[in-house]
Parts: C-alpha cells; sequence; structure tokens
C-alpha cells in the first residue's frame, strides 16, 4: 500500500515516520514549506511533491494535515492543481481539526471524483504520533473507516469512531475546547499561587491530588512555572479550535462564556506575538510582572 502526505509539519512529519517504521511505503510527500517537504523525502527515501495531483498519483492512500477550513478547501478544490485531479478510487485521511462542515464538503468532492474520504482527527501530540499512540476520533462512512484500519492502527493506540462526516469534528471541537479553558484555569491558578508567594511545585503537587488534576496539570504545569513553551499544540492552533467550538455553539443558540473568555486569552497571545508558543504560554498573560513582556520568555 502506497502512501503519500500532505502537510508535512511537526504532526505529518512524524505520522509519515512512524507508518515508515511500520513497513508502509510511503511513496510522496507535499507541503507548502518545500523545504520542509525535502527534507522529509530525503529522510525517508521517498518523492517531493511540487504538485498536490502527483501525491495523489503516486500514492493509493493521502494523509492530509492542514491548518485550517482554508487550506483544507485549497488542497481539494484549488483550481487547476488539487488531491482530485488523480482521485479516483483513493482513499483520503484528513487529520486536521478543522469546521465540522467543511469535512462534509470534502466528503461530497470526494465522492464526486470517484473517492473515499475519513476524517481522523487527533487527540495527542507531536510525541504520540512518532510513538504510533494518538487518539483517533474517526468520522466518515463506514467503508472508509474499515479500509483506513490497518494505517490507523499503526498511528493510534486508540481509535474510535464517531459517525458520519463532520461528527468526529465536533468531538474534537469540545476536546480542545475543555483542554484550553483547562489549561486557562491552571495558568490562573498557578499565577495566583506564585503571587502569593507559595512554592509551585509544591502547589502542583496539592493539585494534582485534589480537585484540581488535570490532564493538563500533568502535561503544562511545570512548562508554566519554567516558562519552558516548547511548541507541542500552539496557542494559535488553540484560539481556532476554542472559535471552532464556539460557532457550533452559536449555531445551536448556546453561550459558552468560559470558552468564550479563553479564546480571548488565546487571541491576546497572538496580538502580542506569541501565537506560536504552545498554549501553555498563556501563563505569560497571568503569571505578575510577565504580561506584555513582548518577547521576554524562553
Amino acid at each position: 500500500m502506497n502512501i503519500g502526505f500532505v502537510g508535512v509539519g511537526r504532526m505529518g512529519a512524524n505520522m509519515a515516520r512512524r507508518l515508515k517504521d511500520c513497513g508502509f511505503h510511503v511513496t510522496a510527500v507535499y507541503d507548502a514549506n518545500r523545504k520542509a517537504a525535502t527534507d522529509l523525502a530525503g529522510e525517508l527515501g521517498c518523492a517531493a511533491c511540487q504538485d498536490l495531483s502527483e501525491v495523489t498519483a503516486e500514492s493509493d492512500v493521502i494523509i492530509t494535515v492542514v491548518s485550517d477550513d482554508a487550506a483544507m478547501r485549497q488542497i481539494f478544490a484549488g483550481e487547476g492543481d488539487n488531491l482530485l485531479v488523480n482521485g479516483r478510487g483513493k482513499l483520503f485521511i484528513n487529520c486536521a481539526t478543522i469546521t465540522p462542515g467543511v469535512h462534509g464538503e470534502v466528503e461530497q468532492l470526494a465522492q464526486r471524483a470517484g473517492a473515499r474520504t475519513l476524517e481522523a482527527c487527533m487527540a495527542s501530540s507531536i510525541t504520540q504520533a512518532r510513538e504510533g499512540s494518538l487518539y483517533l476520533m474517526c468520522g466518515g462512512s463506514e467503508e472508509a473507516f474499515r479500509e483506513a484500519q490497518p494505517i490507523l492502527e499503526k498511528l493510534g493506540s486508540k481509535i474510535r469512531y464517531i459517525g458520519k462526516a463532520g461528527e468526529a469534528a465536533k468531538v474534537k471541537a469540545l476536546v480542545n475546547v475543555v483542554m484550553n479553558i483547562n489549561t486557562a484555569g491552571l495558568a490562573e491558578g498557578l499565577g495566583l499561587g506564585d503571587a502569593l508567594g507559595l512554592d509551585l511545585p509544591t502547589l502542583r503537587e496539592v493539585f494534582g491530588e485534589t480537585g484540581a488534576a488535570s490532564r493538563v496539570l500533568q502535561t503544562d504545569g511545570e512548562d508554566m512555572q519554567n516558562r519552558d513553551h516548547s511548541t507541542f499544540f500552539s496557542a494559535a492552533h488553540a484560539a481556532k479550535d476554542s472559535g471552532i467550538a464556539l460557532s457550533l455553539a452559536e449555531e445551536v443558540g448556546l453561550d459558552l462564556p468560559l470558552a468564550r473568555a479563553t479564546k480571548k486569552q488565546y487571541d491576546a497571545m497572538i496580538e502580542e506575538g506569541l501565537g506560536e508558543l504552545d498554549k501553555s504560554g498563556i501563563a505569560e498573560l497571568t503569571f505578575k510582572n510577565r504580561h506584555k513582556h513582548r518577547g521576554d520568555h524562553v
């Protein structure tokens, strides 16, 4: 089975490495950042395609990991060159966190081209992508899900079929909006503790043994204290994903004040030029004497 990748940033590149290690034939990669594609192609011994249609021609299954709705529409419906030019009979596994409706649009475009699509939303990060321990939420036809399973089982330790196209993206948006709220809350708790002169390692330990415990405490607590915001999930992506959840809430007439407040914090990070920091960088807005530092960070 020949596999192509479109979008080989932090996640896509490590997914490609993982499948190569598992014996799959990674035949082609593509990225808007040409250097990222050529570097990975040299490492994996495959083609670094200049055209999207070339990726499809070289592959039976194409895995896409792009940034947003606009990028998704461009790779599937761009004028002249797009992934569906050679799409008949091909399977597309789309892993980006985008608006649920766009997954539906892509599925319809693919069907008209004689292809199949599956959304495989990821609720994990770079380390899990490399190790094959992603948590994957899938949406699309059951036929596409069954066809993709041999690949998904090498990428993920937990694979959940949610339902039709767009349903997994809804679940992923809710996962991320809750995670983002938890992250903002943790930053405020640690920031206040720091301002009160409390010992933060002790405070984190107490949080972990009480109702303040969370997965975010495990992954981000020490980083917030030490100002180590190496990017695993960027603040810009957090803002985007909270925005998706807020749009879904608006569609059903529901107000989400915590989600709105959290998105405002991540938007503030972007405005201060901190959007490419990890989401843990929200602590830069809450710890005393860090706000408006404009570059004074690790």
